[in-house]
This record gives structure tokens, sequence and C-alpha cells, in this order.
């Protein structure tokens, strides 16, 4: 698995929900994380948590439309607060946009790391949930959920461990509610809804 290297390409559209707040500092360079809210074409929007290095408040307005490009990325979360696995977009350009369109195209290719959990909906609807490793140029991996459905999920449902996957897909939002100490607790999971199953590249 450590020697595949996987792809992962993100394009998004959409209006800025928030100012850049302080992220981390890698290698000498402040990285600021900002919501990007993405509207679907069922009217419901996904908010997702962008990483960028440029802070601009002019590109960054509230409800400015933006285009961005990028990789999404994971890491695991050991404050106990919120989810265990944090799904952001890293920025690698990012432009002011004049056309009002939502847009969220993904494109992956990774290994499966943990074996596919097939189920239906209490509507019988087929769905499948993978975990894909999808490693990065320098030694690392994003393991990313992915949740397929229909034919797509039965195809998923027969996968193993180690197997390849190359799918396009869309970063989606989905709030939750969680009880906690006899609470409810309203939360945000972040995972990939598969569009397409394309075939395998051979590598060069």
């Amino acid at each position: 698995m450590d020697e595949y290297r996987g792809e992962n390409k993100i394009v998004l559209r959409g209006q800025a929900a928030g100012a850049p707040v302080p992220s981390h500092r890698n290698h000498g360079v402040d990285y600021y994380v900002v919501p990007l809210r993405v509207p679907r074409l069922s009217g419901v929007d996904d908010v997702l948590n962008i990483v960028t290095a440029d802070p601009d408040p002019s590109l960054w307005a509230p409800e400015q439309w933006v285009c961005v490009q990028g990789e999404v990325r994971s890491y695991n979360n050991r404050s106990g607060q919120g989810s265990k696995l944090v799904i952001t977009v890293l920025s690698r350009s990012a432009q002011r946009e004049t056309l009002e369109e939502g847009e969220n195209r993904l494109s992956l290719s990774g290994v499966l790391c943990r074996k596919p959990v097939a189920r239906r909906t209490p509507l019988g609807r087929e769905i499948c949930d993978l975990l894909l490793a999808v490693n990065r140029p320098y030694g690392r991996a994003d393991y990313l959920p992915c949740i397929a459905w229909g034919s797509l999920a039965a195809h998923c449902g027969g996968l193993d461990v180690g197997d390849r996957l190359r799918l396009e897909g869309r970063l989606q939002s989905r709030r939750y509610h969680k009880l906690i100490d006899g609470e409810q607790v309203e939360r945000t999971a972040f995972e990939v809804s598969v569009m397409n199953l394309l075939p395998e590249e051979d590598e060069v």
C-alpha cells in the first residue's frame, strides 16, 4: 500500500461563510481555516472547512463566491471534542468567482483499509460504507470515509481490504445528534458521496 500513489483532486465553488481563523503553522507557513458553503442541486448546502495560506479578507468576504482547487485531507482529533476523524480541504489555489453556481467535484483513488459495510436503509435502499486510504506523495496517507448507494453500493459491498478503488464523487457535510452525558449534542460528519466508479489506471 505504501508504494501506491493515490489521486486526490477536488474543485469547489461556493460562498465564504465566515472569516478565516488561525489553524496551524507548518514549515514556517501560517495556515487558516474558513468555512465554504457549497449548494447542492437539492437546495441543501454543504459547509466544508477550507485550509488556506491566503487569509485575504477580500477573497473570503462574507457571501463572496470563491472557486477552490485542492485536496481532501484527514487527521485524527485527539482533543476529545468533536469528531475523531477531521476532514478538511487543503486549498492549492483560490480565486474570486463570478459564476454564482455551486460546484463540488472530487476525484480519488486509493486502497480500501477497512472491510466495506453493506446495509439497507429503513426504506430498503442499498448503502455501503467504505474507508479509503489515499497516499500522499511523501509517505503519509489520508483516510477518507466514503458512502455509495444503490447499484454502486452492491458492487462496493463485494470488495475487500487491500482492493484499489478509483472514483468520482463529492465531499458532503451531514449534521447528526449524539447523546453525550445524557444530552443531545449536534455534530457534523464529513464523507465522500460516491457518484461513479472508474477503471484503475496503470501506474507510470
